[in-house]
């Protein structure tokens, strides 16, 4: 097992100590208002989030990030840190990805295994509040981590949260979630493969029901998640 290996199951294990289990991302809500209710329409939400959001915008924005980190090229990351926190419509996705950024930085500057490298350290301190995939990037990309293994790996993170925010909130059965993770998982290789190469002017977040969800999950009386 090479050590890339390693520190990539170290950046996606739910272990990491970015609270990204505290989060749904809208999720709440559509459970909530009755548009989720079973494994098939939990199913289809997360299909649709993971494919048109974090397929089209998210996942090429992570690959552009992994090329501008080791070419030092500090102002193509700030502009593309600035247009993730853009693309973020509310005030709750913001905030997550401010602070899943925030603690994946502070945790990589106190680790040895990060500041060690040449450059790694002050490149990341460089950042005007990080968002999550600009801080995974670098580690990703300081610990030698190719974009075609950190692309599946970051969508396949993401996928497993929205599944366990799915199994606690519907809730679904472990072996239901078992089931997800294994249909929405056979997708994460084609949108990985078409995430690395798709030109800038290409890329979208279109998810207006997405948007929907996190503004009515701010003001939802009962809820498990902050997001």
């Amino acid at each position: 097992m090479s050590l890339p290996l390693v520190r990539l199951l170290q950046l996606t294990t739910p272990a990491l100590p970015v609270g990204a289990y505290t989060y749904s991302q809208g999720l709440e809500w559509a459970i909530d208002s009755g548009r989720i209710a079973d494994e098939a329409s939990a199913g289809d939400w997360i299909g649709d989030v993971m494919t048109h959001s974090l397929g089209r915008f998210e996942l090429p924005l992570l690959a552009a990030l992994m090329r501008a980190w080791p070419a030092a090229d500090r102002a193509e990351v700030a502009r593309l840190n600035e247009d993730f926190l853009a693309s973020r419509e509310t005030r709750e996705l913001r905030a997550e990805t401010v602070q899943m950024g925030y603690s994946l930085t502070r945790l990589l500057l106190e680790l040895d295994r990060f500041t060690a490298i040449a450059g790694a350290a002050e490149a990341l301190r460089g950042v005007d509040t990080p968002a999550f995939p600009t801080a995974w990037s670098a580690a990703a990309c300081a610990w030698r981590i190719a974009p075609a293994e950190a692309l599946p790996a970051y969508a396949w993170a993401w996928l497993e949260n929205q599944v366990m925010a799915a199994i606690k909130a519907v809730p679904l059965g472990q072996s239901a979630g078992q089931r997800l993770l294994a249909a929405l998982g056979e997708r994460i290789p084609e949108l990985a493969d078409a995430a690395a190469t798709l030109p800038e002017a290409d890329w979208s977040n279109f998810t207006p029901a997405l948007a929907i969800a996190s503004c009515r999950h701010e003001t939802q009386y009962s809820r498990l998640f902050r997001s």
